[in-house]
């Protein structure tokens, strides 16, 4: 049994940091304005409120099982190993492809603030973009730092995590406050989104389909919930709150965005970074020094907590004999999921070697592996809930119609919110490498009764996880 050292600060921390990532802070001048300022607005906003419906089966759930693993969990429960083990999986590729991408991140900040200090040996060019040997280093720097924090304990990684989730929000809303303090809410730049563009559904839909990627993040408190010190109607709560946080941050950096780029310069893609050219057109090089304080929280945090939560999934699945023993193995020391967190590391630096375009492709495949989560918590809590009070949960009708539509707008064909061909391909060869697990390794679930399982996996088991 995991050791309850987390605190409520620590956990709404953790989410906060999980969802506000690279992306609050790129995705406003690659994706939100060009979607439209207001259709944006509006699809983060109905993105929270359906995320927090699906949140509510995340509540019932954790009261039934406080367990590490989460939606692994409750699938067994209500529909065996085998969908536990798809569910599992494509939750941890929601986890781990945001740990490259916030990675990745550095370098694209490093590039806007120091145009010239990671051009340091030009290697090859994909799709346009350049990959050189500084950039590449920074990252793999960074994701080798935070699983090393990660191996060195939970409490660490959650202090660490607290400081920079507290500088992140206070910076934001400090840079909100300013700039409509500077130039009032009618101001020239904003107008040309506000004149220029229409509400159209089609690109309100654009943005909606990447809501499971904005706020996953929420999701990785049930996967910490055997180390909560509170019971799990708190732990909801708070994962409502960081809903909350959330959707308020990715909607104020995109607004004070708006305040000092327009359309034009948008469509035509001549600004590299919209935010931080905004911010420097106010403040100057102090502001942008402290927005990049601010998104070097962001990252940190989105690193650090995905890290966190991807790393106790493999280890409550290897737990419950559903992936190799290889992935439960802790370290001798820190007693923390060792190989799980050097699996995710392993897998987690290929990405920097393909440079900024890492950045469009993760956000599509972040948002199928979220979704394929959503979709099975919420089918579970129908379920469960159903058998319990042989009533219809109507949070778990709600939920499971959510996920089926996130997933209908990721991968129907044709669609303005279709996967790209490379996130296509990456979800792919995610299924392949789930699937020979499951094809050829001699999984030790088949070995163990259905009464072993229920111990295991839904009573918690003897393993340990320290400090």
């Amino acid at each position: 049994m995991l050791k309850k050292e987390i605190k409520k600060f620590d956990i709404l921390s953790l989410a906060v940091g999980a969802i506000i990532g690279t992306g609050a802070f790129v995705l406003p001048g690659s994706m939100f304005l060009s979607a439209g300022m207001l259709n944006s607005i509006i699809a983060i906003l109905i993105g929270g409120v359906i995320i927090v419906g699906v949140e509510k089966n995340y509540g019932y759930l954790l009261k039934k099982f406080p367990v590490a693993g989460g939606e692994y969990a409750f699938t067994y429960d209500a529909f065996g190993w085998k969908h536990a083990l798809v569910c599992g999986w494509f939750l941890t590729l929601a986890y781990v492809s945001l740990i490259p991408f916030n990675a990745t991140g550095l370098a694209f900040v490093a590039k806007f603030v120091m145009p010239s200090l990671l051009k340091v040996g030009y290697l090859y060019t994909i799709a346009g973009s350049s990959i050189y040997l500084g950039e590449v280093a920074l990252a793999i720097f960074a994701l080798c730092l935070f699983a090393w924090i990660n191996i060195k304990g939970i409490k660490l990684a959650s202090n660490f995590q607290n400081i920079m989730v507290l500088m992140l929000v206070g910076i934001v809303f400090l840079f909100l406050s300013l700039i409509i303090a500077k130039t009032g809410l009618d101001n020239p730049f904003t107008a040309t989104f506000l004149d220029g563009q229409n509400i159209e559904l089609s690109n309100i839909l654009r943005v909606l389909a990447i809501a499971p990627m904005l706020y996953v993040g929420f999701d990785c408190i049930p996967q910490v919930a055997e180390e909560l010190d509170f019971d799990a109607k708190e732990a909801s709560r708070l994962a409502i709150f960081s809903i909350f946080i959330g959707a308020m941050i990715y909607c104020s950096i995109l607004f004070f965005t708006s305040f000092g780029v327009t359309l034009e310069e948008i469509t035509s893609g001549k600004i590299a970074w919209a935010t931080g050219h905004t911010v420097e057109y106010y403040f100057g090089k102090i502001g942008l020094w402290a927005l990049v304080l601010a998104l070097l929280s962001a990252i940190v945090g989105g690193i650090n907590g995905f890290y966190m939560a991807a790393s106790r999934l493999l280890f409550a699945m290897s737990r419950g004999k559903i992936l190799p023993e290889f992935f439960g193995v802790l370290d001798s020391k820190y007693q923390t999921p060792k190989n799980a967190i050097l699996f995710i590391l392993g897998i987690s630096l290929i990405a920097p070697w393909f440079g900024r375009n890492v950045l469009g492709w993760i956000v599509g495949t972040s948002s199928v592996g979220a979704s394929v989560g959503y979709l099975y918590a919420s089918l579970s809590a129908y379920k469960l809930y159903k058998a319990e009070h042989s009533k219809v949960f109507l949070p778990a009708v709600f939920g499971s119609i959510a996920s089926m539509m996130f997933l209908v707008l990721l991968l129907v064909p044709g669609l303005s919110s279709t996967l790209s061909m490379p996130s296509a391909i990456i979800v792919l060869l995610w299924a392949v490498m789930g699937y020979c697990f499951y094809r050829f390794y001699d999984l030790q679930v088949v070995h163990h009764t259905k009464q072993e399982l229920n111990r295991l996996i839904l009573n918690q088991g003897a393993v340990s996880i320290g400090k």
